[in-house]
């Protein structure tokens, strides 16, 4: 069998992690077995449907890697194909023209309600005669298209992660609607179960993959699947993501699109790398591979069932791991941006090779990539400020002699090297009678203001490049 999977994102707003990780999955399985990744987008919903969020899922999927192979084919589209397939069903007998008005309807959930029910159309219009149609239209009613559901019907099916799944069909809330309200005699806009099976029909999709909170949805579906005489794909319900609490993932808990990540300073190889951790385990335990290692061991049968709670911890481990091992010249293109905007003064080309120096130094200690800014602030300033441990380390006594002699050993130097650097540090150390640590506690203290940061020698060296390094001395020697 081919393996066709879909992503169906809706572009009533920014690229999800949840859909950008069941993008992840899709993409992992149809890799795994040499399948294609179809792209849709479930443009329908005209009202809140954006070119912009069209555009950012685009973006989105292309940023983390998540390359498709057909598409994206747009569902507004296919509204004649969808149209097709209602009136099929209509003259199969297997749906009809509801009248219900608004006001009707409501009244309806309010008796529900009142008598402690769950909330469901009663099929009141399912067995209409023509007369009575006819009646309504000429009120000037509008229909909507509803699809008999029986409700003695068991719906069955094995989800390649939750295993033998069932429903009644008393249990999805009646007949379902499948087109909107038109005018007698015409098909309105179809609804999304509807759409979804023409589509995934029409595309000859294998698998439907996606999160749980569309099992009651596939139930649904799968009836349609069959009033249409069409093959039921098989399906795979992913786990939903949960905050650190257990709770659904919401935009109360910070970053919920993948465009926040980006602005946070997140790495695509990370947050593509972390969502494939969410729901699934490598068979080896690792956690740190690309989207091409991931998709050699994927199956479904290392897919949790139970909710993926969010690890900012992780994350961050893994970010900081892709960041570690970038070149200096592949990170230094992604920190002059953040650079830039900090207001920071240098030339791109010109300055090259020293920025070269500076996004090595502080590249070993990124997490994320705005750590930069502040990390590496001293390196790009005229003086610094100390802050409160460097103030400290500054008065202790010995420091101000050992300073000095550092400064004096520094005019004397021809050049400074890592060598030299590393030698003039012994010659205090052992001419003062010191420990080595209080004079390179208190060289970064008067270099850089704090007390921790970057390699010293390396931003000693930076310093220097700039002539920078002996007016930091002398601001720390006239304090």
């Amino acid at each position: 069998m081919s393996i066709r999977v879909r992503l169906a994102p809706s572009p009533t707003g920014n690229l999800h992690i949840g859909t950008a990780r069941t993008a992840v999955f899709n993409w992992l399985f149809a890799k795994h077995h040499g399948g294609q990744f179809i792209l849709r987008i479930e443009d329908t919903d005209t009202e809140r449907s954006q070119a912009e969020f069209t555009e950012n899922i685009l973006s989105g999927l292309r940023w983390l890697g998540l390359d498709w192979d057909e598409g994206p084919f747009y569902q507004s589209q296919r509204l004649d194909l969808y149209r097709q397939a209602v009136q099929t069903l209509l003259d199969k007998g297997l749906a009809y023209r509801c009248y219900c008005t608004p006001e009707e309807l409501n009244a309806m959930r309010e008796e529900q309600k009142a008598k402690k029910q769950a909330p469901r159309y009663d099929n009141r219009h399912r067995d209409l005669t023509p007369e009575q149609q006819q009646a309504y239209e000429a009120e000037g009613r509008s229909a909507v298209i509803r699809f008999k559901i029986d409700d003695d019907r068991p719906i069955v099916w094995n989800d390649l992660v939750r295993g033998t799944l069932s429903w009644a069909g008393r249990d999805l809330g009646g007949d379902m609607a499948i087109a909107r309200a038109a005018k007698p005699g015409e098909i309105g806009q179809p609804l999304y179960n509807l759409a979804v099976v023409v589509d995934d029909v029409d595309m000859k999709i294998s698998h439907v993959i996606r999160g749980e909170d569309h099992i009651a949805n596939t139930a649904k579906q799968i009836l349609l699947y069959e009033a249409l005489e069409q093959p039921v794909p098989k399906f795979a319900h992913t786990p939903l993501i949960l905050n650190p609490n257990g709770q659904k993932l919401s935009k109360r808990d910070g970053a919920t699109a993948v465009n926040d990540f980006q602005q946070l300073g997140y790495t695509a190889e990370a947050l593509a790398n972390y969502m494939a951790l969410l729901g699934w385990s490598p068979p080896d335990a690792q956690e740190r591979f690309t989207l091409d290692e991931a998709a050699e061991q994927f199956d479904f049968a290392r897919v949790n069932k139970a909710g993926a709670r969010f690890d900012w911890d992780k994350l961050n481990w893994l970010n900081s791991q892709v960041l570690h091992e970038l070149s200096p010249e592949t990170l230094l293109e992604q920190l002059i941006p953040y650079w830039q905007e900090a207001g920071y003064g240098f030339d791109v080309e010109g300055d090259r090779p020293w920025l070269l120096q500076v996004a090595q130094v502080v590249g070993a200690s990124l997490t994320v990539l705005p750590d930069a800014v502040e990390m590496s602030r001293p390196l790009f300033v005229e003086s610094v400020e100390y802050d409160e441990k460097a103030q400290q380390q500054l008065a202790m006594e010995q420091v101000p002699e050992t300073l000095a002699a550092v400064r004096e050993k520094l005019a004397e130097s021809e050049a400074l090297t890592e060598a030299t650097a590393k030698d003039i540090i012994k010659q205090v150390t052992k001419e003062l009678k010191v420990k080595k640590g209080l004079v390179m506690k208190s060289l970064r203290a008067a270099l850089t203001g704090a007390v921790q940061g970057p390699d010293l020698i390396q931003s000693w060296l930076i310093l220097n490049a700039r002539g920078l390094d002996k007016q930091r001395l002398d601001q720390a020697l006239q304090r």
